[in-house]
């Protein structure tokens, strides 16, 4: 029953009394209609409809909000928030006193904690925040990563540039990151109409080494002396790549054997997709 804390995490609290119609207004995701017990995958976007900043967006006390972000990008999110604020009510800081952990295969603790489901997946487990310092955990941050990397869920900055991928190549249209439905938000108009095109030609997909051989992050993902795409996140001889879907396609009905690097590989297909998949997938 694992609980791993992650140090690559951290939270920015939106506040006050225009916290939701301002959210609302400027995300991805629909804040609306988030429960007391999600952590919803979320996302600001440029004009241009790419991915600026990913997270986890989940109900704190009264009319706060919390962010759960790539630590290294939560003080551009608060930021670039707070270029969108104008007249809202609302307050936008870092909180430096709340920490993040994943727990998965109904794990349990002792410390109190806020407990939220992860919205992207059920089997991804939970998300806890708590206060610094009083908190303890039996795994790792690999293990975490190893285990959403299993499931075939993609992070910012890992498995997609951040400013340089659309929501629908980051799965964010499959894992509960973009509301259809709602109002406008930055970047909507774009999103949109990929959506009603279909016009994602690239996903994040799983990978696995043929041979069980560790796979490296970065590694261009080939066909012949075609490329594909490029490897993100790795746990031993899995990983996520980001790949042309109809250039894999061409290549597997091809027959030709798909390397990442020098390791031949398989591409799956992510078993919550809903996307348009190659038929035939192979290990090398």
């Amino acid at each position: 029953m694992p609980i791993a804390l992650l140090p690559d995490r951290a939270v920015v609290t939106v506040s006050g009394e225009d916290a939701t119609s301002f959210l609302q207004g400027v995300v991805t995701c629909n804040v609306e209609t988030l429960g007391p017990d999600e952590a919803r995958l979320g996302a600001l976007l440029t004009p241009q409809g790419k991915i600026l900043f990913d997270f986890l967006i989940f109900r704190g006390d009264e009319d706060a909000f919390r962010l759960d972000v790539a630590a290294e990008r939560a003080p551009d999110l608060a930021k670039r928030l707070g270029l969108y604020r104008l007249r809202a009510k609302v307050t936008i800081a870092l909180d430096p006193a709340l920490g993040v952990a994943a727990a998965w295969d109904g794990a349990e603790t002792g410390a109190t904690v806020t407990r939220r489901r992860d919205g992207r997946l059920g089997d991804l487990g939970e998300r806890l925040y708590f206060g610094l310092g009083a908190f303890s955990a039996d795994s790792t941050e690999a293990d975490y990563h190893a285990h959403r990397i299993a499931l075939g869920i993609p992070e910012g900055g890992r498995d997609f540039p951040w400013s340089d991928a659309f929501p629908h190549e980051a799965l964010m249209d499959q894992i509960g990151g973009v509301d259809f439905r709602k109002g406008c938000y930055v970047g909507q108009e774009v999103v949109s109409r990929m959506q009603h095109r279909g016009t994602a030609r690239t996903r994040i997909v799983p990978l696995v080494a043929a041979s069980g051989e560790a796979l490296e992050s970065g590694a261009e993902i080939t066909a012949g002396q075609r490329g594909l795409g490029t490897v993100g996140s790795v746990a031993d001889a899995r990983g996520l790549g980001l790949v042309r879907l109809d250039r894999l396609a061409d290549a597997l009905g091809t027959g030709e054997p798909l390397r990442a690097g020098r390791i031949p590989i398989g591409v799956e297909k992510p078993a919550f997709a809903t996307f348009g998949f190659p038929d035939v997938a192979q290990a090398g």
